[in-house]
């Protein structure tokens, strides 16, 4: 399986890679981006090519791409890719506006290829569990669920709204948004939220809070803050209390996980027992080369994404919206 990589703008990009890498009969052809001194020092770590263009990229054999340029390209990645025949996993949030993710989705449809969302968290082996509890009716029909999303305060791009598509928000509210739909396999009705910015001088949001109506009827709350301390015991955290009508869920999505403390790597926190961008990827490569069920598609990303931009509409207007 030949994999062409569409940016290192994302941080992800380079977890994405040491997986591929380890993965047998999975080739990465290059690395395409136009900011060089960027991607260079990638394409050194991991002996790729490097192209200057993604349609360089674009013309080599390839069976997919995966989109890690910042968020407001996506749609432009994605469309040539798919229009070049390529299958496609883009980084979340798919797109910054939801007439760009149906295009992308659209034209990916009517190019033969399968479009994919990034979102690993569904591969957490505590979320799968999760998943598997609420389908087999442990709890109960599900009333309520209390979620977070912290992480630090990220740099370059991501705080320029004219490329990010906003802040905390937008970043970190498709993650919950997605799981919670997943979870109960129903569509968010109605979205209130409140943000500002407070732990930083950016003209951007780092922190809110997204209050979620759902079509079942349950509710749910997301607190989306880029507000991890210099001292907090990880890089963030993704957490859910589920509450059913006949039982509560404690979910923590990175539960699982060795904190190394030492002088020659630093401060890190390796996960055990799974991977979640491995079990992202290899779901992605045996859909597009088995024909395997695919566990996210572009259909969710518009999803989640829709809620975050429901959001930000909220505050704006001072009101809840209804989306459906």
């Amino acid at each position: 399986m030949k994999i062409g990589i569409i940016s290192v703008a994302h941080m992800h990009a380079v977890g994405y890679m040491y997986v591929l890498q380890g993965m047998p009969n999975v080739d990465i052809v290059g690395i395409a981006d136009e900011d060089r001194s960027r991607a260079e020092p990638w394409a050194k770590q991991f002996n790729l090519p490097l192209y200057s263009s993604y349609q360089e990229l674009l013309e080599q054999e390839l069976d997919a791409v995966i989109v890690t340029s910042e968020n407001a390209k996506h749609h432009e990645h994605v469309i040539a890719a798919a229009r070049a025949g390529k299958h496609v996993l883009c980084e979340k949030p798919l797109s910054t506006n939801l007439e760009d993710a149906q295009e992308m989705i659209d034209v990916c449809e009517r190019s033969g290829v399968y479009l994919g969302t990034a979102f690993p968290v569904r591969f957490s082996t505590p979320v799968a569990a999760a998943k598997k509890a609420i389908e087999s009716g442990q709890i109960g029909e599900i009333l309520a669920i209390k979620g977070t999303n912290h992480g630090f305060i990220p740099e370059g791009w991501f705080t320029d709204p004219a490329l990010s598509g906003g802040g905390a928000v937008m970043d970190h509210t498709v993650h919950l948004a997605d799981l919670m739909r997943w979870f109960m396999e129903t569509e968010v009705k109605k979205v209130y939220a409140e943000y500002d910015s407070r732990f930083s001088d950016n003209p951007i949001d780092d922190c809110g809070i997204v209050t979620l109506e759902f079509e079942n009827g349950a509710f749910a709350t997301i607190d989306c803050s880029w507000s991890r301390t210099k001292a907090y015991p990880t890089w963030g955290d993704v957490t859910m209390e589920i509450i059913g009508t006949e039982g509560i869920l404690h979910v923590d999505a990175f539960g699982q996980k060795i904190n190394v403390y030492s002088d020659k790597v630093g401060v890190k926190w390796d996960p055990w027992g799974d991977n979640m961008d491995e079990g992202l990827l290899r779901n992605f490569l045996d859909h597009i080369g088995q024909g395997k069920p695919p566990l996210v598609t572009g259909v969710d990303g518009l999803r989640a994404t829709e809620a975050a931009l429901a959001a930000y509409r909220s505050f704006e207007e001072k009101r809840t919206v209804v989306l459906r």
